[in-house]
């Protein structure tokens, strides 16, 4: 089964700032033409950002998308919908190819010390109240 996204290009900002964005509206799972069909539904009821007076308002359709175009008063902005064939996506997880072999339970850990018995080495020099004379950070290599 084909998973098909809706994705959206739209004109943003005004005058010198004017520019198109692209993003992805939704997935719908199945036949072309039911992702089409939500296609045009979004279309249909899309209010775009730009113009905040639209004088006229027109709904194209073209090939495998529509093409929005409304009027402003000084300027026109367009909104293209493009349906489109997912063939990879980098962020879906993998289906599993088998399922996974249970591991040996891991070996019970030795209890780890409580953050404040922490000590340092006992060869550090130290004044009367125990704090060392050099601090630990002193002299690494490794700080910028």
């Amino acid at each position: 089964m084909a998973t098909w996204g809706l994705i959206v290009e739209s004109t943003v900002g005004g005058g010198d700032r004017k520019h198109v964005e692209s993003y992805v509206l939704a997935h719908v799972e199945g036949e072309r033409d039911a992702a089409l069909e939500e296609l045009e539904r979004r279309a249909r009821d899309h209010v775009p950002q730009h113009p905040w007076n639209p004088k006229r308002r027109r709904l194209f359709r073209h090939g495998d998308g529509f093409l929005l175009v409304v009027d402003g008063s000084w300027q026109s902005y367009s909104t293209r919908f493009t349906l489109a064939e997912l063939l990879e996506d980098s962020a879906a997880t993998p289906a599993p190819a088998e399922p996974p072999v249970p591991a040996d339970p891991p070996a019970p850990a030795e209890p780890a010390a409580p953050a404040d018995s922490v000590q340092p080495p006992p060869d550090v020099e130290r004044d009367a109240d125990g704090v060392p004379v050099k601090p630990a950070w002193l002299g690494r290599t490794d700080l910028p």
